[in-house]
């Protein structure tokens, strides 16, 4: 490590959140990578000993699991992942725990689902628990409980979750190690003339449409995944690094003016607490479908969503849940905790708040969804 990349370090306490792909952890191979472990855990150990907080988001179990069981030829189903992740789990954190031994540091695991995270209260319960580790200098070692999940109950990747989770920690940095040096201008394992993109300010449809596919057999999250997590992240207020796990002194550097990879600046105003969650907890039930004007009301003057401006909701959704709000062509305009239910809105389309209470007997206010329950994601 060179004198220059200690200089530029940020001398402010940062919260990271470092992920750590499948990918990034076996090196390519069928087993998990201990010697490269390490190292990473090495720049964990330099980063905590200059006050920063680390905590970690780790894939791996089932190819760990996999490793354990000598290769097994299992089904191809849900209950074998599942299997595997059992085994898997506790040998992946066996050697989480022994690495960070080397270096007197001590670590507490996490298994989350989509479930956590969707009830409020559990929500809070998971973020006090996180907290209460970073506080205690424990590293927290998280993944998803992919050996009792389901489809319905799963986040899905862990770049997804590793922005959740440094939604829960109040994290300043979410640092996604992946198998490529970051986001090119195309995908670089096709096309010589690619370049690198050392910044985002915006995500937008043609950054989506650069985003490619899982470049590995081993992980459930490509480009596409991890784009998606630095949209949450940094709406958040999180900056988000998307590196190669396997450069030189990547997690260090994050710290540094100038981080390896590609870096996606945060949103200059970030969501309060509440916000936070409807925009990484719960799941979306069901879409509403608004206007022109309303999009524009929503978009440019963060107005509450009316009734009037409603043209069909669908899904199946009750009040208090959460719905998402695309405009006519379909995009995405904002999540939301929708006041009426999908049947309700369906009554009550294009309808002016004032006849609410007529047609459905009954009214909880003039808003279909308020402000203060809307979180704008288009830019």
């Amino acid at each position: 490590m060179t004198t220059k990349q200690h200089s530029g370090t940020s001398a402010q306490p940062k919260t990271v959140v470092v992920k750590l792909g499948t990918s990034v952890l076996t090196g390519g191979t069928q087993a998990l990578d201990r010697a490269h472990m390490v190292e990473l855990v090495r720049q964990c150990a330099e980063l905590k000993k200059l006050g920063h907080s680390i905590v970690m988001v780790s894939s791996g179990a089932i190819a760990a699991g996999r490793e354990h069981l000598g290769y097994p030829a299992l089904p191809n189903a849900m209950s074998s992942k599942q299997l595997l992740a059992a085994v898997g789990q506790s040998q992946l954190i066996q050697v989480w725990e022994s690495l960070f031994a080397i270096y007197g540091m001590k670590i507490g695991q996490m298994l989350l689902t989509r479930a956590d995270l969707d009830d409020r209260e559990r929500f809070l319960n998971a973020r006090d628990t996180i907290n209460a580790l970073v506080d205690n200098d424990i590293i927290p070692v998280v993944n998803e409980n992919d050996a009792v999940a389901t489809s319905e109950i799963k986040v899905g990747d862990n770049d997804n979750l590793s922005a959740l989770v440094g939604i829960l920690c109040g994290a300043d940095k979410l640092l996604l190690l992946t198998d490529q040096k970051g986001l090119f201008t195309a995908d670089p394992r096709k096309d010589p003339n690619a370049e690198l993109i050392k910044e985002v300010r915006t995500i937008d449809a043609t950054l989506r449409k650069i985003a490619g596919g899982s470049g590995t057999t081993l992980g459930t999250g490509g480009m596409a995944t991890k784009l998606q997590a630095a949209d949450i992240a940094r709406r958040a207020g999180i900056e988000v690094i998307i590196a190669a796990g396997s450069a030189e002194n990547v997690i260090f550097d994050s710290l540094t003016d100038v981080p390896q990879g590609t870096r996606f600046l945060p949103l200059e105003e970030s969501l309060e607490n509440r916000k936070r969650w409807i925009l990484a907890g719960p799941a979306a039930l069901g879409d509403i479908v608004i206007d022109d004007g309303a999009t524009r009301a929503v978009i440019t003057k963060g107005s509450s969503l009316l009734a009037k401006g409603v043209i069909k909701a669908s899904g199946n959704f009750a009040r208090g849940e959460v719905a998402r709000i695309v405009n006519t062509n379909g995009d995405l305009i904002a999540r939301g905790i929708t006041s009426y239910s999908s049947d309700d809105l369906s009554r009550i389309a294009g309808k002016h708040s004032k006849d609410i209470n007529s047609i459905l007997g009954y009214d909880y206010g003039s808003e279909v969804i308020h402000r203060d329950d809307l979180v704008v994601i288009q830019e």
